[in-house]
């Protein structure tokens, strides 16, 4: 039997891959490789094609004995869903409706779906909790909730079964430097401060300065992408024992400021980095910070690499040592 990962060569795909392969398990990977990176993959079988294609997915099931699905797939830049939110809704539910559409048809019922922080929106709660209201601030993160409430009536329908993963900031690259981070462009924070580190960029821009948190700069909840690995086996394995769908937050509790983290990669990469401010942007909530107690309590789930130096310090290895991604 097999577990079927979708955007498996993506950044939390291909470290949800090599966690598999260290458990023992026979995993089938696919991905378009338009984000993802074929040499991200350490094993497992590999398709290259898109899930809103049924008679691809129709060979890969055939093909395959496959018992569960882990789906990452998806577009999740939020600035490029505001000005292209067509595109974000296309890929994203299109391509989940078409693959839950053939689990069902083949008898698969266990699904683990990769959401995001970005369905709570403005969320007054401080941690956040998975009971608290779910208000969408742009299109990715809408288009993530919109497959929440599919799947809540796929199991009603159905039975197929799911755990939502609701994630917070993915961050960091895998303890022996095999994988990490590669996005063409990059988006995130602390790759890109790592790159003002090694000479590829000039600054890092904060994009205002003026919110309502202590420094003026947005908070985030930093979580390593190997503790998110742990997390959706875990609830894969829960979801094995015959429990019900559930949603998790999944998170290390604690927010840091955009300049807490230049800061902190100053310190660790032990060089200058210099900053510019810029305007706000869009849909930017001020402070996301996680609650994982339920995580931690149903899944028994216990991040490991939990400070946000040593989380810095596992990227600035792979960023170091893979200056180019890899493309080199």
């Amino acid at each position: 039997m097999s577990i079927l990962i979708c955007g498996g060569a993506g950044y939390i795909g291909s470290h949800m891959s090599s966690y598999l392969l260290e458990q023992g398990k026979d995993i089938i990977i696919i991905d378009n490789l338009k984000n993802g990176h074929k040499n991200a993959l350490l094993g497992g079988k590999f398709y290259l094609g898109d899930l809103r294609n049924r008679i691809f997915l129709n060979k890969v099931f055939s093909e395959n004995n496959i018992e569960s699905v882990i789906n990452f797939a998806a577009y999740s830049l939020v600035s490029e869903s505001i000005n292209n939110p067509l595109k974000y809704f296309n890929n994203n539910i299109l391509s989940t409706i078409t693959l839950l559409d053939v689990m069902k048809d083949y008898g698969v019922n266990n699904f683990i779906f990769s959401s995001t922080a970005a369905t709570y929106g403005h969320c007054r709660n401080i941690p956040i909790k998975e009971i608290d209201a779910t208000k969408p601030t742009n299109p990715y993160g809408e288009s993530k909730l919109a497959v929440e409430k599919i799947l809540k009536w796929c199991d009603k329908a159905y039975g197929i079964k799911y755990s939502i993963l609701r994630y917070f900031n993915a961050a960091g690259a895998d303890i022996n430097g095999n994988i990490g981070e590669d996005h063409r462009p990059e988006s995130h924070l602390i790759p890109i401060t790592l790159q003002v580190a090694l000479g590829q960029r000039e600054r890092i821009m904060i994009f205002g300065d003026d919110y309502d948190t202590p420094d003026g700069t947005c908070i985030r909840d930093y979580i390593h992408v190997s503790d998110l690995a742990s997390a959706h086996f875990l609830a894969l394995e829960r979801l094995n024992k015959g429990e019900n769908s559930n949603i998790y937050n999944l998170g290390n509790g604690k927010g840091f400021s955009v300049k807490e983290v230049i800061n902190t990669v100053k310190y660790v990469t032990g060089t200058n980095i210099k900053s510019e401010i810029a305007s706000r942007r869009q849909g930017d909530p001020p402070i996301l910070v996680a609650s994982s107690e339920k995580a931690i309590k149903e899944l028994s789930w216990n991040p490991k690499y939990n400070s946000l130096e040593m989380i810095i310090e596992t990227a600035w290895r792979w960023h170091k040592n893979h200056p180019y991604g890899y493309k080199q």
